[in-house]
């Protein structure tokens, strides 16, 4: 079992087994089998929503003796949480299977954390880029210009 800690303090503990896997089919129609054959960590990597509903539906029984609605729990889940929180359950995802599949889904998730950190990388780049710069200088002259309220020229916009 792994656990997170969520922002308001509150610690979570996202346990994977047959009555979760159950329970989170019936309640969200989503079959965790779908974690080795299909593209289901994908989606729970690319889609935050999507992530905090099935978090929220594994940990249920907890949030309700916790008397914590699925509107506080997602209250509960910004920024680094939601890394913490989407480290936990795939750990568990990966632990819940048979050694062979195990393997499978290791590997699934460490490409996936790698290609991540490669359009992390790619995103700071362009960010940093003189390129970009030149661009956004270039949109703020547009909008000097059709509002007349900007600076002409980046000389005299400060820098961040």
């Amino acid at each position: 079992m792994k656990t997170f800690k969520d922002n308001e303090g509150r610690t979570w503990t996202v346990k994977v087994n047959i009555s979760t896997v159950k329970r989170v089919k019936s309640l969200l129609g989503i079959n965790i089998f779908d974690a080795i054959e299909k593209d289901l960590i994908a989606r729970l990597v690319s889609d935050t929503i999507l992530l905090v509903d099935v978090l929220y539906v594994i940990c249920k029984p907890e949030a309700e003796q916790k008397n914590v609605s699925d509107e506080q729990f997602g209250e509960g889940l910004a920024g680094d949480v939601i890394t913490a929180a989407t480290t936990a359950l795939l750990e568990e995802l990966v632990d819940f299977f048979p050694e062979a599949k195990r393997q499978v889904l290791q590997k699934a998730v460490g490409k996936y954390r790698k290609v991540e950190g490669l359009a992390i990388e790619m995103a700071m780049k362009y960010l940093d880029s003189r390129e970009t710069e030149k661009k956004i200088e270039a949109e703020l002259r547009n909008i000097s210009a059709s509002s007349g309220n900007l600076p002409e020229s980046s000389e005299s916009i400060p820098t961040l």
